[in-house]
């Protein structure tokens, strides 16, 4: 798969990512989600208790569109707030969204579960970066001083096969 892809499927992802750092909750539309580690929560005070609940809660992964494909939650809590919450939530995109025991949707977020801590795959900090397409390694000064003594050779032999000629 080419780097352009990959890029174009993961820019929303990372723009989820910068959008909403880690355990930092956003309200939209009557509803408040958070990512803590692997649990995700919702909070919100839209519902009133109707037929001895409040509603239910749905996360959603990027391949499901219907909250009854989703892991669905009852709300719980006091007229002052509801709220549902998700463990062991593996990493990457949800979508949560809440819906009041009358069938009114409180609000719809989307929510990045962030990888483990030890498990992310950051780049190196140092060194050159060689490879082709997902292929990355760290070679570091010894490798970059061989390169650009092979690269500088070559300039040089190019420059004196022309003037010969």
């Amino acid at each position: 798969m080419s780097c352009t892809r990959r890029l174009l499927r993961s820019g929303p992802v990372l723009a989820a990512a910068l959008a909403l750092p880690v355990g930092q909750a956003v309200a939209e539309s009557g509803i408040s989600v958070s990512a803590v580690g692997s649990t995700v929560s919702v909070v919100t005070s839209a519902c009133t208790r109707t037929d001895g609940g409040w509603g239910s809660a749905a996360l959603l992964t990027g391949r499901q569109t219907n909250i009854a494909t989703g892991r669905r939650t009852s709300l719980a809590g006091t007229t002052a707030g509801q709220s549902a919450t998700w463990s062991s939530v593996r990493p990457g995109t949800y979508t949560v969204v809440v819906v009041c025991s009358g069938g009114s949707t409180a609000g719809t977020r989307s929510v990045l579960v962030p990888s483990a801590p030890g498990t992310s795959s950051a780049a190196p900090a140092l060194g050159i970066m060689g490879g082709l397409g997902d292929a990355a390694r760290d070679y570091g000064p010894l490798a970059l001083g061989i390169g650009a003594a092979l690269a500088g050779s070559g300039v040089i032999a190019t420059g004196r096969y022309l003037r010969r000629r």
